[in-house]
């Protein structure tokens, strides 16, 4: 079945065009053979381009070495019992909401159960990290904030007992933010710090900081460090180093407005990357954009299972 083109888009740029595109599973189903195989099935046994004979429930038959796959194999819809409809509803939702949806916001949306609304989020959010996303590079604020609820009497700063995430950010001269890393790391000692920094941003990058010893490592590993001591700068953080403070707050506002800030620890990274995927693609022209790249991203992920992710996927 070939899917419905509108007004010659492959993608769908409202709610109305999505509908009339995504009307059943076999729409859904053609939609993701052409993003899983672009330029043409390749049979996976066979590893020869051919036109497969199509069967009941997605089958995929090779017509030469008569190898049999299905068109969610291999991807993060591999043995899910969920209609397609449901998942391609709650991609769209999920990917060009302004503030994205919370689990329960989804269930009531898809008329779906708590637990496969959560499970689907949880799934599509692994699928919005690309594995080989370019690193950071040029001019590239890092610094550290606290996310969790107020403890009276607890400790301030790096030593509280919040979570610590640290940030990334690209910043532009002379003015904007390019793209942007986030990870929850377990302190915010040197040797949690530099495997981010290393991880994320290109050497020979300059890599803006405050004066934590947390970072004195930078220029072993081919950095050049900025440095602003906070204290003796005479200017508030967020002039200093508006790139990761404008970051933070919008990321404490986004947990807090659309998630009612109930994020625990094992699940942070989760979040981390839900915002980091919809924040470097606040520029898109298309809503519909947005749906087609997070259904790219998974069908190019491999299957993640409910047991997966329910005590916290391993991003290791």
């Amino acid at each position: 079945m070939e899917i419905l083109l509108i007004s010659g888009r492959d993608y769908p740029n409202t709610y109305r065009s999505f509908v009339e595109m995504f009307p059943d599973n076999a729409s859904c189903a053609a939609y993701l053979i052409k993003l899983r195989w672009p330029n043409g099935f390749i049979c996976p046994a066979c590893k020869i381009a051919t036109t497969p004979r199509q069967g009941s429930r997605g089958r995929l038959t090779c017509p030469l070495c008569h190898h049999r796959t299905y068109t969610q194999a291999g991807t993060i819809f591999d043995k899910t019992r969920t209609p397609l409809t449901t998942w391609f509803e709650a991609a769209w939702h999920v990917s060009t909401a302004k503030n994205g949806l919370s689990a329960k916001t989804l269930e009531r949306t898809l008329g779906t159960k708590y637990r496969v609304a959560w499970t689907m989020l949880q799934r599509f959010r692994v699928a919005m990290v690309d594995a080989e996303r370019k690193q950071l590079s040029g001019n590239v604020e890092v610094d550290e904030t606290f996310i969790g609820g107020v403890k009276q009497g607890g400790k301030r700063g790096r030593g509280s007992a919040k979570s610590i995430v640290v940030i990334a950010i690209e910043i532009i001269d002379p003015k904007g933010f390019g793209r942007v890393r986030m990870r929850h790391i377990p302190d915010a000692s040197g040797e949690s710090l530099m495997p981010f920094v290393c991880d994320v941003v290109a050497p020979n990058s300059v890599v803006h900081t405050d004066g934590w010893s947390g970072y004195n490592g930078l220029s072993e590993h081919g950095f050049t460090r900025k440095i602003t001591v906070q204290s003796s700068s005479g200017d508030p953080a967020h002039i200093s180093m508006p790139g990761v403070h404008r970051i933070a707050s919008l990321l404490k506002r986004w947990i807090l407005g659309t998630h009612q800030g109930s994020v625990v620890p094992e699940h942070l990274q989760s979040y981390l990357e839900e915002f980091t995927f919809r924040f470097n693609r606040r520029t898109s022209r298309s809503r519909g954009l947005v749906f087609r790249r997070l259904l790219e991203r998974a069908v190019a992920t491999g299957p993640v299972t409910e047991n997966d992710v329910t005590h916290g996927y391993n991003w290791g």
